[in-house]
């Protein structure tokens, strides 16, 4: 089928960035969250986000506009439903996710492809609940959604064919590259990308390394645009840990135990840059190591 209208559930910083992206691709899009204040944050984000690619010279000033006008914030489920694709791109919590798809069901046209931005959790699960799991898939973005080329495609075990070459016509819309994983836990990106995180938090907590020499070993020692606890900050420290979580419970090995420093930030509160404390203290002019 072709798609021509996609509902994204969740207006946070994967949401905002996928409707973003969808939209310039010339997607009528309907963006749904639970209050007014979080689309409006969405919408205002995307618009400040679009204005940058045009002073880059990335977009035109038309090209903006006619994105905007094609995103419709909505606090209501029905109206995501009725879209051709569906993405949830709530937070990362197996019942919360299970919630939305129970809600979305009964309003859903009959050939809707569900899929989910989960970064870790299982597909055939997830869709075992819905009543289309042929019709189910994740459809992984990377963070930050408008700069980020790679998106994972994960067939659960009822996936079909025609399901999987319709999202893959997506991506391929939005000059994205896909990559086919197969659903198990944390898929392909985060099934290597955590342990490593989890390593450096590791390092920390052994006092291996600083924070800042942790970081700076690995951008100038390996080449990565961003040191490990960086990164953690960035994406969250409560992503983190839960991703973390899921390889810990579903693979049953000890090597994807979560460090305890990285539990203890979380329970503080501390989640990184959108608390503006993690591994680093961004209250100030400059990022400040917390350790």
């Amino acid at each position: 089928m072709a798609i021509k209208s996609i509902g994204i559930v969740g207006a946070g910083q994967m949401g905002n960035g996928i409707a973003h992206v969808l939209a310039l691709a010339k997607y009528d899009v309907v963006l749904n969250d639970l209050t007014q204040d979080s689309l409006d944050a969405a919408i205002a984000r995307i618009d400040k986000n679009m204005e940058r690619q045009v002073k880059g010279g990335k977009i035109s000033a038309a090209e903006k506009s006619d994105a905007l006008a094609r995103i419709t914030p909505s606090l209501a489920l029905r109206d995501v439903a009725q879209s051709d694709l569906v993405i949830e791109a709530a937070t990362e919590n197996e019942g919360i996710k299970q919630k939305i798809f129970d809600a979305l069901l009964p309003d859903l046209k009959p050939d809707t492809i569900l899929t989910s931005n989960t970064s870790s959790i299982s597909i055939t699960r997830l869709a075992s609940r819905t009543d289309r799991p042929e019709k189910f898939m994740g459809f992984h973005f990377m963070n930050p959604v408008p700069v980020m080329q790679l998106v994972e495609l994960i067939r659960g075990i009822a996936t079909d064919q025609d399901t999987y070459k319709a999202c893959l016509e997506v991506v391929e819309a939005l000059g994205k590259t896909a990559a086919s994983a197969e659903d198990f836990p944390a898929f392909i990106v985060n099934r290597i990308l955590m342990p490593m995180i989890n390593e450096a938090v590791y390092t920390l907590y052994e006092g291996v390394g600083s924070v800042q020499s942790i970081d700076s070993s690995m951008k100038l020692g390996a080449n990565h645009p961003m040191g490990p606890l960086e990164l953690a900050d960035f994406i969250g420290l409560d992503t983190c840990l839960a991703i973390m979580n899921v390889l810990h419970d579903g693979l049953a090995d000890t090597k994807y135990r979560p460090c305890p420093l990285l539990t203890k930030y979380v329970e503080a509160g501390w989640l990184g840059r959108k608390t503006q404390r993690g591994f680093y203290d961004y209250r100030g002019e400059t990022p400040v190591p917390t350790r």
